[in-house]
C-alpha cells in the first residue's frame, strides 16, 4: 500500500464503558496490507476507539497528520522510506505530538523507542489483552491521568518465607528470566516473581529498563561500566557483570553514549 486507506469506524462490538472517554481517533500505520488491516480491525473493536484512520506508509501517515487531527498513532517500526522511528522523530518537533505506540515484530528497537518517549511498545503477533493495555495507557495520557513519561515509582509484591513484601521498582538493578518467572535483583537480595520477563520489559520500559539479552533486563540508571573484550560485550550493574547479546549491543551502546554526552561536555 502506498497511501492511506479508507477510514474505518469502530463498529462497537465491545461493550461500552463509562470510563472509556475520551474516545480516540487513531491513526494505524503499517506498510504490509494484511498487518494494517488486522491492526485497524483490532483497534476498531476496542471500546475506547471511535475511529481508525489507516495509512500504508510513513509518508502517507505524515500526509494524514497534516490534513487532520488524531488522538494517537499505532505504527510499525520497520517500513521502507520513512520508518516508524523516523516519523516519531519528525513528530517530536511538532508543537503538539499525539501519543505513539509502536507495533512491531522487532524488539531490538525498544531502546530507541524509549528515547523517543513512546507510550508503549507492542510486539507482534498482537494479542488482544496486550493491545488493550496499550490503548488504555493512551487514554490515560490523553485524559491527563498519566504523564508522557511515567515517573512514579511502582512496588512489586514478593513472597519471602511466607511473608508478602513490597519491593520498590527503583531498587531493582536487573531482572533475569527463569522460565515463566522472573528474578528481580536488588543491591542486597533477589526475588522470584510469577511474571514473564517479556511482560516486565513491556511494563517497565518507560521507567528506564531495557532488554540487553533474551534472558535479562537492566535498569539503565544502574549501569556503571561497559566492557568489550574479544568480541564479547558486558555491562556491570551493582557489581554484577551481565552479558549483552549482539542483537542488543549497538542500540544499548548508542543509548549509553547519548546519555553520557551532557556529563562529558560539562566536565570539559
Amino acid at each position: 500500500m502506498t497511501g492511506p486507506a479508507s477510514t474505518t469506524e469502530a463498529h462497537g462490538d465491545a461493550p461500552s464503558s463509562p470510563e472509556a472517554a475520551p474516545l480516540l481517533k487513531v491513526l494505524a500505520v503499517d506498510d504490509e496490507a494484511p498487518a494494517l488491516d488486522e491492526l485497524a480491525w483490532m483497534l476498531g473493536r476496542h471500546e475506547c476507539v471511535r475511529q481508525v484512520v489507516p495509512a500504508g506508509s510513513g509518508e502517507a501517515a505524515l500526509r494524514v497528520l497534516h490534513e487532520e487531527q488524531v488522538d494517537a498513532i499505532f505504527m510499525d517500526v520497520q517500513m521502507p522510506g520513512l520508518s516508524g522511528l523516523d516519523l516519531a522523530r519528525v513528530l517530536s518537533r511538532f508543537t503538539t505530538q499525539p501519543p505513539i505506540v509502536f507495533v512491531t515484530a522487532h524488539e531490538q528497537h525498544a531502546v530507541d523507542a524509549f528515547e523517543l518517549n513512546v507510550v508503549d511498545y507492542v510486539l507482534k503477533p498482537v494479542r488482544d489483552e496486550r493491545l488493550d493495555q496499550a490503548v488504555r495507557r493512551v487514554v490515560r495520557q490523553v485524559s491527563g491521568r498519566e504523564p508522557a513519561a511515567a515517573s512514579a515509582d511502582e512496588s512489586i509484591v514478593v513472597e519471602l518465607a511466607g511473608v508478602s513484601r513490597l519491593v520498590p521498582r527503583s531498587e531493582v538493578l536487573f531482572v533475569e528470566a527463569q522460565g515463566d518467572y522472573a528474578r528481580l535483583h536488588t543491591a542486597t537480595e533477589s526475588h522470584l516473581v510469577r511474571v514473564p520477563l517479556t511482560t516486565l520489559a513491556d511494563q517497565w520500559r518507560e521507567a528506564g529498563f531495557v532488554r540487553i539479552h533474551r534472558s535479562s533486563l537492566v535498569a539503565l540508571g544502574h549501569i556503571s561500566e561497559w566492557r568489550t573484550e574479544g568480541g564479547r560485550t558486558t555491562v556491570v550493574v551493582g557489581g554484577h557483570e551481565l552479558v549483552v547479546s549482539r542483537r542488543h549491543t549497538r542500540a544499548l551502546r548508542d543509548l549509553l553514549v547519548r546519555r553520557a554526552q551532557p556529563l562529558g561536555r560539562a566536565g570539559s
